[in-house]
């Protein structure tokens, strides 16, 4: 939540301002907390024959999605909550749909940033300032506010689906079962383990489609076809996380053996589990990220 002191930016403009200010002044500031960017929420180009929007970062996805869905298209990003784009991208926040979808580097195609001193960068779109050699959309996915205020991010979008079913399989054994679903040639928009004990599945598309894919997967794993509730309470369980571990993907049967309680996404190589979890990220990473934020923040401006 932004703070009683925050400055709440409603234009590129400001943004700008507001970083270039705190850099001159030598102040360390906090993106969403220090300077408050749920101002900026505006859809700024919807091209719905090319599947493609530029939105400013600080609109929800719920306000996105429901502008998307009266042009039967959304956003295919599904995070706990309903965060803003912007927070998407800093968070490298995602939801079950990331099994097929991917995470938000996989749907931005661009981003227009404002850096630490306040110098406004683009990449796509009209060049302001281009930052040469970085791809800076996947680049500040995952940055948690430490690279630069993202302002506007352009996205690729998806149809909506004319159908859906979702398929919940009570199993001892949800490693054996996941393994089956992910090498048959079943296409689901969604597959969470919800350790102990059951694997969801998401179909989507049209309504001959996703009954055939149901039944063949019915006939590959047993199960019963369920209510999206499901999903709700996937997305309730990581967003109550405390602790991530990530795993190899061929691994998922010995990375539930050390877990009493997960949500487990195999294709993403991700278990959100209820007890706190040691930074994994290997010391060469963290340098490299070092590095990285040294080069677009050298002051030290971005908390």
């Amino acid at each position: 939540m932004p703070s009683a002191s925050s400055v709440r930016v409603t234009s590129l403009e400001e943004a700008s301002a507001a970083l270039r200010a705190a850099s001159s002044q030598g102040r360390r500031v906090r993106i969403g907390d220090d300077i408050d960017t749920t101002g900026l929420d505006r859809i700024l180009e919807h091209e719905a024959g090319d599947l493609t929007c530029t939105v400013e970062a600080g609109i929800r996805l719920s306000a996105l999605n429901a502008a998307l869905a009266r042009h039967g298209q959304r956003l295919s990003l599904d995070p706990p909550g309903d965060p803003t784009v912007g927070a998407c991208l800093a968070g490298n926040l995602s939801g079950p749909l990331r099994h097929r979808f991917g995470a938000p580097r996989d749907l931005v195609l661009g981003v227009t940033l404002v850096l630490a001193d306040g110098t406004v960068a683009n990449a796509g779109g009209k060049v302001v300032k281009n930052v040469a050699g970085y791809d800076l959309g996947k680049l500040v996915c995952g940055s948690r506010g430490r690279v630069a205020l993202i302002a506007r991010v352009s996205l690729r979008l998806h149809p909506l689906a004319p159908a859906s079913a979702t398929l919940v399989v009570d199993s001892d054994d949800a490693a054996a079962v996941t393994a089956a679903l992910m090498a048959s040639r079943l296409v689901p928009s969604a597959l969470d383990v919800l350790h102990p004990g059951r694997v969801a599945v998401l179909f989507e598309g049209g309504r001959a489609s996703v009954d055939a894919q149901l039944r063949a997967a019915r006939d590959l794993v047993g199960g019963a076809e369920a209510s999206g509730e499901v999903w709700r309470e996937a997305r309730a369980r990581q967003g109550a996380a405390r602790g991530r571990l990530r795993f190899s993907p061929g691994a998922l049967r010995e990375a539930l053996s050390e877990l009493d309680e997960a949500v487990a996404r195999a294709a993403a190589g991700v278990a959100y589990v209820p007890h706190p979890t040691p930074d994994d990220t290997p010391t060469s990473v963290r340098l490299l990220q070092e590095r990285v934020r040294e080069r677009f923040d050298p002051a030290g401006t971005l908390a």
